[in-house]
């Protein structure tokens, strides 16, 4: 076993300090104190730990890319009329929804494809 200092683990391994000292004091990780403030920790164990966190079971999501340019969206206003909603209703949802805008001049263009998805599933 090879073993390193806290601080040797925490510069190579970019962990932070807080992280290193809960996953030794929950026993996820072995480590000694030898002397006054020193901590050594098996390296073998924070590589096994590390290798862990580089495999998640749960694969991403791939970030959806929107297309903001005007001739893919519709304006605020455009939306209100299409929808029958007030310009506020379409702005709420959109900050419920996490929706992207883009202001060019006076006017604010919203995706197309989320704008209908959000309106026509409320019909």
């Amino acid at each position: 076993h090879q073993y390193l200092t806290a601080a040797q683990v925490i510069n190579k391994y970019n962990i932070s300090k807080p992280t290193l000292y809960r996953w030794i004091r929950l026993g996820k990780i072995k480590a000694y104190n030898p002397g006054i403030r020193m901590t050594l920790v098996d390296v073998t164990e924070i590589e096994t730990i590390l290798e862990v966190r580089k495999n998640p079971l749960v694969e991403e999501t791939p970030k959806r890319l929107y297309s903001l340019e005007p001739e893919d969206c519709y304006t605020i206003g455009e939306v209100s009329k299409l929808f029958r909603v007030s310009e506020s209703t379409v702005y709420s949802n959109l900050r419920k929804h996490s929706i992207p805008m883009r202001q060019i001049g006076r006017f604010v263009y919203v995706p197309k494809f989320d704008i209908d998805k959000i309106f026509k599933s409320e019909k």
